[in-house]
């Protein structure tokens, strides 16, 4: 009686095959909230060409550090702002030398709907009057890098003091920036990156650079990464592909 060969061709597939699913690992990403748009598209590169597994947990860059610090399985960290990278580093929680400034950002004016008109962004500029009575969307001014910033332009402008009681504090930038496209706050105060992951909001202006410190992404590979992936995918985030992307999304390439 004939013998038929499909299942010992099948069996020695799947046998080859197994290698190949052994090799496959997981990167753990914890990132900015603002850098979300940009980096699912890398991620998403990344998985296709390696065959690695990319998990990316979004949130303010202060709530992923400490969660970091206390000891949170993270193999790469992106933060929004240079001090809560600093405060990773101080724990030991990242590789040495690892460090590096990727990115660079802006700091926008953006209203709902897509009619709303430019406005210039000076200390004369009078924002509780262009507010009416309605609210200013920010995240947490005194802990998410982006309400950092925000808070910090409008001390510089001299419109803090006007303008506080008018600022609806949301967990993260890109809750701010629901808020806004929503409808439920006028005007918000996000990343120019941001600004662009929305269709119903408008750019009305931009905040000065010397309002605020520089907006600078720092990257590490942290003390947890122990495959070879986490060190491809770190690598590949200042990558020419990874570049292409980030700059697409209007983030300025520091590395």
């Amino acid at each position: 009686m004939a013998v038929s060969a499909r299942p010992f061709v099948l069996a020695s597939l799947f046998a080859l095959a197994l290698p190949l699913a052994a090799q496959a690992e997981e990167v753990v990403v914890f990132a900015a909230a603002s850098l979300k748009t940009a980096l699912d598209q890398v991620a998403s590169g990344f998985e296709a060409e390696t065959g690695h597994t990319v998990t990316l947990a979004y949130a303010g860059s202060n709530a992923l550090a400490k969660q970091i610090i206390e000891g949170a399985p993270a193999d790469i960290f992106l933060s929004a702002a240079v001090n809560w990278m600093d405060e990773v580093e101080k724990a030991d929680a990242m590789v040495p030398e690892t460090r590096l400034d990727l990115l660079g950002n802006s700091l926008v004016l953006i209203a709902h709907g897509k009619a709303a008109a430019p406005v210039e962004i000076t200390a004369d500029f009078d924002l509780p009057a262009l507010l009416a009575g309605g609210k200013l969307a920010m995240a947490l001014v005194d802990s998410v890098p982006a309400g950092q910033y925000g808070k910090a332009a409008l001390e510089h402008l001299g419109l803090w003091q006007a303008t506080e009681p008018s600022v609806a504090q949301a967990d993260n930038v890109r809750a701010a920036l629901s808020l806004v496209a929503l409808g439920e706050a006028p005007y918000g105060i996000v990343y120019a990156t941001d600004a662009v992951a929305e269709d119903n909001v408008t750019v009305v202006g931009t905040f000065p650079a010397d309002s605020h410190r520089p907006i600078t992404y720092p990257a590490a590979l942290l003390t947890g990464a122990a495959d070879p992936a986490d060190k491809a995918f770190f690598e590949a985030l200042s990558g020419e592909a990874a570049g292409k992307i980030f700059a697409a999304e209007g983030f300025t390439l520091l590395n």
